[in-house]
């Protein structure tokens, strides 16, 4: 995801969110609201016009990984 932002599939996209500890919280058409316990940013995926996550929002969740530290909820 870090080398190629704009080649992930929004539907392993949200298995990644959910495993980071994110749950959805909302649904209004093709966005879904995603919130974290921990993390005051609520993450809003929509899929692109080719079934994949938009560039930004995947960076967006690199991001908060990185500021917040999250880990997998394995533990890895």
């Amino acid at each position: 995801m870090r080398n190629n932002p704009r080649d992930v599939r929004v539907s392993d996209f949200r298995v990644l969110v959910e495993a980071f500890g994110y749950t959805l919280r909302s649904t209004r058409g093709s966005h879904r609201v995603y919130r974290h316990p921990t993390v005051a940013e609520r993450l809003n995926l929509q899929p692109d016009k080719h079934g994949k996550a938009k560039e930004y929002q995947v960076v967006q969740l690199l991001d908060v990984v990185a500021i917040y530290d999250l880990r997998l909820e394995d533990g890895s």
